[in-house]
């Protein structure tokens, strides 16, 4: 048995149910009253799963879509996003189980879309830490690399030098920032010293 400790109203009509399980369940007044929910309600175990099956995972599954449909995300990105939207764990494993079957979710392609899309301007030491921090794996960070990153790093610093008008001329100020620039796009120091013809360091 679990019992209803409390009922907050969090928006109009929406509301925060509070189990002593621990878990919190955002309802409607209209669910909340077809269920007969009140503080100190207890629920059997049919009931809560029904509650959980019937509405609270039917939830989470229509958000989740609606979140990819905006952005493709990773797997960690939009767990992070379903916890926001305050849907218990046991929810968003649903929710995740779901969107995988239908690949509507899928790490892997996600890694070799960033790859894809950055490569023009990221060193792929920077492109490594961007997903990671995502929540890619490893695994599937390395294997897009491998299989999408086309670009040579030095003609990539060539091309960004062009772009900001770098000029082996610029006051040291300027060629400083220009520097900065590079290792933020996680060019190797030497490369970007190389490419800009520059003897010393520029820190």
């Amino acid at each position: 048995m679990v019992c209803v400790e409390e009922i907050t109203e969090c928006k109009k009509g929406k509301y925060k149910v509070f189990l002593d399980n621990g878990t919190v369940w955002p309802l409607y007044r209209g669910e909340i009253r077809s269920r007969g929910l009140a503080p100190g309600t207890y629920l059997s175990k049919e009931e809560y799963d029904e509650i959980l099956s019937e509405i609270i995972f039917v939830r989470a599954k229509k958000r989740a879509l609606h979140l990819l449909e905006r952005m493709d995300r990773t797997e960690a990105g939009l767990r992070d996003k379903l916890k926001q939207n305050e849907y218990p764990a046991e929810a968003i494993d649903e929710a995740v189980s779901y969107v995988k079957k239908y690949h509507y979710l899928d790490d892997a392609r996600y890694a070799a879309a960033y790859v894809r899309s950055y490569q023009n301007t990221r060193s792929k030491r920077r492109i490594m830490a961007d997903l990671l921090s995502k929540g890619i794996s490893k695994a599937n960070a390395s294997r897009a690399l491998e299989c999408e990153y086309e670009a040579d790093e030095c003609e990539k610093i060539g091309k960004l030098l062009a772009k900001k008008g770098y000029d082996e001329n610029m006051r040291q100020e300027e060629r400083r920032r220009v520097y900065a620039f590079l290792m933020r796009r996680g060019f190797k120091s030497e490369d970007i010293l190389k490419a800009m013809k520059c003897s010393d360091y520029l820190t």
